[in-house]
């Protein structure tokens, strides 16, 4: 195989890992993006959309324009992810009504092993980097104990979930399904439209899709040249507030706690939805579910730790 297709596959299935990252609340496709090497290089990607870019389209340069914005990387990445969610989202649904504890378990051990390969890439750990580190992570704990808000149908109200998911997935640690989930919109983008989406049933998905598609683009766009800057003026820094969110995020994901849910009539159906967590305790260890549980964690660090060796493997070559 050519290693440029190589390299293309690659990259399909970094975004096809970001893609599920992302529909799990806790889980931010930006940690999937910055522990496999790619991080940087999606922010320049999504950057290059400026002025130049559209002048380029409006003179038909479509192939300078192609260069421009890195669009071989962008179109397999975002093939991925696309695929990933569209597939993804229909398992884990079954997953978090029947299994949510193996669920939970097996995204702790991915964020958990990935905490040392976000940490080591700050330079020097200086006062301030540690400052902003504990920041970081007491942000990203106190999102835990967030009450949820109601579900919303408000066209304003979904270009905001659209906004305000795609800033948070787009920023390692921080997790778009759970910024969804705070605002009272997870079940209803996250779930329902996508697996709407996948059955084909245009008339119900895409009324809540496209406001929360046009908000996310606008939030990318904004978010990807203020990151850009960031990494290139206070590396360390952006570094060390991103390690404190992944290590903070652990708090939400952890998997023997109690979720809080409440029913509610849509459609006249009744549904449930997650309003909080609460009991955060140990595994109980003489259970049989519970080895079965911490395996599901053990295999979450493998993964990661897979991954890492791909990215070493790729960056030597």
């Amino acid at each position: 195989m050519p290693s440029s297709m190589k390299d293309d596959l690659a990259t399909f299935l970094k975004g096809f890992a970001m893609g599920a990252a992302n529909v799990v609340p806790g889980v931010s496709g930006g940690t999937i993006a910055l522990i496999t090497g790619i991080y940087e290089r999606l922010i320049d990607s999504l950057k290059s959309f400026d002025l130049e870019a559209v002048k380029l389209a409006a003179r038909f340069k479509f192939g300078d324009l192609w260069k421009t914005i890195d669009g071989r990387f962008l179109l397999a990445l975002g093939l991925g992810v696309v695929t990933s969610i569209l597939t993804v989202a229909k398992v884990l649904k079954w997953g978090f009504s029947e299994h949510p504890v193996l669920i939970w378990a097996l995204f702790f051990g991915l964020i958990a092993a990935s905490i040392p390969s976000v940490g080591k890439m700050v330079r020097q750990w200086t006062l301030s980097v540690i400052s902003l580190f504990l920041m970081g992570l007491l942000i990203a704990v106190s999102m835990a104990f967030l009450t949820p808000a109601s579900e919303c149908e408000n066209v304003l109200y979904l270009l905001l979930c659209g906004v305000a998911a795609m800033c948070s997935m787009i920023i390692p640690g921080l997790s778009g399904s759970f910024v969804l989930l705070l605002m009272g919109n997870y079940e209803l983008v996250a779930l329902d439209a996508v697996n709407n989406l996948r059955q084909g049933d245009l008339g119900e998905a895409l009324p809540i899709i496209i406001p929360v598609g046009i908000g996310a683009v606008v939030g990318l766009l904004v978010l990807s040249r203020f990151l850009s800057w960031l990494f290139k003026t206070h590396h360390d820094k952006a570094v060390g507030a991103i390690t404190g969110f992944v290590a903070g995020s652990l708090a939400i994901i952890w998997p023997w706690k109690d979720t809080v849910k409440e029913q509610f009539e849509k459609n006249g159906e009744m549904k449930e939805k997650i309003v909080s967590f609460e009991n955060w305790h140990l595994p109980d260890f003489s259970a049989g579910s519970t080895w079965m549980e911490l395996g599901a964690v053990a295999v979450g660090v493998m993964l990661i730790v897979i991954v890492e060796m791909f990215a070493r493997k790729n960056q030597k070559s």
